[in-house]
């Protein structure tokens, strides 16, 4: 597969083909990587799948740092890139100023809205997936207190957070939640090492399961737990085989899919507002080998109807982001 990578170095320069125009689709990774086993490596396999099914070939940028998000999409833009992809709200402004410059490029954020003519804005209910990994968190509990890691701390990871105490609360309303947050910049997106600091202060309040929202962070949250023989619980890809045993779940977002779907559209993507919801199975999550000895078919069960309510409109999970307030805390 054919793909430009641009790594950056002191200069900030990409460095992109700028030969002749092409229409291959590309794929713009937020601060952390496309390995970073979290939102950006979910993106990456809907583009892999993209690639192996069609046998197409795409570009992708992981970029070095916040100066390089105009840049990257200006230079894919102008290289003929179409639809060009990029994860992550931290976009959004960028991609307001960018677009209505290159009106016959489609573009799509995910995680992200802008509103533009050219621009597919995907955004997921994560707070409905987070609900349900909440309920398995307070029925796999022994403490009756549970933790949550989130990212950088914004209004959409305190989505997860609010979502995920009250799916805890509705299992058991006697237990506690510990939340915290690993910092107020993009840097909090890709740092293990504080991550698991958290993680052994919420394990130090009593937490014998922790729930990470936190992209690359949480590859320490999910170490310093399995450390610590506690529970902790994936997010955005299936993280379940991270360690085996060891994480009780994953909150999975279908990144993966809403890359697959933008590429497979290729320049004829419909734009607009996408949601995907637990109904369009774009939030859910994992059952698999890794960790299907520690789900048991009680809380099978219990899961399995708290999703059947919520798609139904019996459950009514809280958004954060509709009022900035959580009842739950």
């Amino acid at each position: 597969m054919t793909r430009i990578a641009s790594f950056l170095g002191a200069t900030a320069a990409l460095t992109l083909s700028t030969g002749a125009a092409f229409a291959d689709p590309a794929l713009i990774f937020d601060l952390g990587g496309k390995f970073d086993k979290s939102f950006n490596e979910a993106a990456f396999a809907g583009g892999e799948r993209w690639a192996e099914e069609t046998g197409g070939t795409y570009r992708d940028i992981e970029m070095q740092s916040e100066a390089q998000r105009e840049q990257a999409l200006r230079r894919l833009a102008e290289s003929g890139s179409n639809p060009i992809v990029m994860t992550g709200f931290a976009f959004a402004s960028v991609l307001e100023q960018v677009a209505p410059d290159y009106p016959d490029t489609t573009f799509a954020i995910i995680d992200g809205v802008v509103d533009a003519e050219n621009v597919r804005s995907v955004v997921f209910t994560e707070h409905e997936g987070s609900y349900l990994v909440g309920v398995l968190a307070a029925m796999a509990s022994e403490t009756d207190t549970v933790g949550f890691v989130g990212g950088m701390d914004i209004p959409l990871i305190r989505r997860f957070a609010c979502g995920y105490a009250q799916g805890v609360k509705a299992a058991n309303a006697d237990a506690t939640v510990v939340m915290n947050y690993t910092g107020t910049t993009p840097a909090a997106w890709n740092d293990p090492v504080r991550g698991g600091e958290i993680t052994q202060a919420q394990i130090s309040q009593g937490a014998d399961v922790v729930y990470a929202a936190a992209g690359g962070t949480g590859v320490g949250v999910l170490q310093t737990a399995a450390d610590a023989d506690i529970f902790s619980i994936g997010v955005d890809s299936n993280q379940n085989a991270m360690h085996p045993g060891q994480v009780l779940t994953s909150m999975v977002k279908r990144v993966d899919n809403a890359v697959f779907d933008a590429f497979s559209a290729g320049v004829d993507m419909e734009t607009g507002l996408y949601v995907m919801d637990l109904a369009a199975g774009g939030v859910g999550w994992a059952l698999d080998e890794n960790n299907e000895s520690l789900v048991s078919a009680e809380m099978r069960e219990a899961v399995d109807a708290a999703s059947a309510a919520i798609i139904a409109g019996d459950i009514a999970v809280h958004d954060y982001m509709s009022d900035g307030a959580c009842p739950y805390e």
